[in-house]
């Protein structure tokens, strides 16, 4: 994190190590994140799913994607992927 890195740079290790651990916890119990590649492959099985070809149609997309892709992805990704494949 930014705040280890600065910690580190200052030589407060006792301050990094603790960011770091805190980071490794909340890793091991997060959704894991999805990659560029996995959500692309997400959205366009959205849409096929929905039946959408238009931008007319992306309130329709997104209200799926962002509850099925919670927590693996953030919303103005998710957003943005929908806009470029409907476009």
């Amino acid at each position: 994190t930014d705040s280890a890195a600065i910690f580190s740079e200052q030589n407060r290790a006792d301050l990094a190590s603790e960011e770091l651990a805190q980071v490794a916890v909340f890793q091991e119990f997060l959704p894991k994140q999805l990659t560029p590649e996995e959500l692309t492959a997400e959205v366009k099985a959205l849409i096929a799913e929905v039946g959408a070809t238009s931008m007319k149609e992306m309130g329709k997309v997104m209200g799926v994607a962002s509850k099925r892709l919670a927590g693996r992805a953030d919303g103005k990704d998710i957003s943005a992927k929908v806009k470029e494949l409907l476009a």
